[in-house]
């Protein structure tokens, strides 16, 4: 039996080897000679999962060093520098002329009204209420001509004289559609002075009421003015002080008074150091009866203008000094004369000056022949324009 049951137990074990695979625990339920039954299946019961209050991704983050940034330092400001600089203050501008007729005024205004450069806009500029008559292109000028009693004109009486005043008014507009302007507004008082009394008689008016000692007087004397010009020639330069590369203009004029008209001419011109026209270094820039030779010699711009009347000459000479001398003074001596208007130009009475050839400033150019016949060298090359290099010096 025993035999047996060992078999029987081998056989049940490989039975049981056998089964471990097809269901569970079958075999240790025949080998310990029990059966046990299994519980009811129940359901798992699934634990809830607890879960963490939601942090910002920001908190989560972690850096593996610790910021040290922090806020920059205020610059230190740098320290002021002494800078060389003189302020030029803007100069009155003479831009207003005018002319008081016997029943109007005629009044003349440049267009560069402050000297600055900038040019006004007609509709700006008004002589009272009324606009510009007319334009001058050439030399942006406009006029303006009214009635002593219109465009807001006044009328002001003393003892001797009427006076009629006139406001030369600027407004300027806004330019081009921005709100800025550059020029400021002006005001420009024009008044034209009338004497209240004259003489008056049945007959003509005989205007040289004059004893015959001072008509004879007046026709034995001549009055000669060489005056240095501002660059429009319109008023008598207040200053004597050029610099190098400037152009000194001249005026000669005789004054007629009683005599027949009268053309005027300046024979010669020299420059000295001294007022003693001998005097050496001299330079004789004008010389043979009216022959200007200083363009001829050095090449320069030095010429004649063109007559405007025949009592008055204008000439232009370009600023220079001697040289090897340190002194910026010269003294300028010329020999001034006049004659009848009536009487032609000749070789002893001209204004000639060398541009590429001899030109009289009455367009009398034939008389200037015998300006060449004086020993002259050959014509200077044409002088070219200065564009950089040293400060030019100052000449007085």
């Amino acid at each position: 039996i025993f035999c047996c049951c060992e078999a029987m137990v081998m056989k049940c074990t490989a039975v049981c080897l056998l089964a471990l695979a097809l269901i569970g625990s079958f075999c240790d339920a025949q080998r310990q000679g029990g059966f046990n039954p299994t519980k009811p299946y129940q359901k798992p019961v699934k634990q809830p999962v607890k879960q963490s209050p939601y942090e910002p991704q920001q908190i989560k983050q972690t850096f593996e060093k610790p910021l040290t940034w922090s806020y920059p330092e205020d610059p230190t400001p740098e320290v002021a520098i002494d800078v060389p600089f003189v302020p030029v203050y803007p100069v009155a501008a003479a831009s207003v002329a005018a002319e008081c007729r016997e029943s109007t005024v005629h009044v003349e205004v440049k267009k560069d009204m402050f000297g600055i450069g900038q040019i006004i806009n007609n509709p700006d500029l008004t002589l009272g209420n009324c606009g510009a008559v007319a334009e001058d292109t050439a030399a942006q000028v406009l006029i303006f001509e009214a009635e002593l009693q219109n465009c807001l004109s006044s009328l002001a009486m003393t003892e001797d004289s009427l006076i009629y005043t006139f406001t030369m008014n600027y407004v300027p507009q806004a330019l081009g559609g921005s709100p800025v302007v550059r020029t400021n507004q002006a005001a420009v008082i024009v008044e034209c002075h009338y004497p209240r009394k004259h003489n008056v008689s049945s007959l003509a008016l005989d205007p040289q009421w004059i004893p015959f000692s001072a008509v004879k007087m007046a026709e034995e004397f001549l009055y000669f003015t060489l005056k240095l010009m501002t660059d429009n020639w319109q008023y008598e330069r207040p200053s004597y002080q050029y610099f190098l590369g400037d152009t000194i203009n001249f005026e000669a004029v005789v004054k007629q008074y009683f005599h027949v008209p009268l053309r005027i001419y300046v024979d010669s011109c020299v420059a000295t150091l001294a007022p003693d026209v001998s005097s050496n270094p001299r330079y004789a820039f004008i010389d043979n009866y009216g022959c200007l030779l200083d363009a001829r010699l050095t090449g320069s711009d030095s010429k004649f203008m063109l007559r405007s009347a025949d009592n008055k000459l204008q000439f232009q000479l370009e600023a220079f000094r001697f040289q090897n001398v340190d002194t910026g003074l010269l003294y300028i001596t010329c020999h001034l004369k006049a004659r009848a208007a009536s009487s032609i130009i000749d070789s002893e009475h001209r204004a000639c000056s060398w541009n590429n050839g001899w030109h009289e400033a009455s367009k009398i150019d034939s008389v200037c022949g015998s300006c060449e016949t004086i020993g002259l060298p050959p014509p200077a090359s044409q002088k070219g324009k200065w564009i950089g290099g040293a400060s030019p010096k100052m000449i007085a």
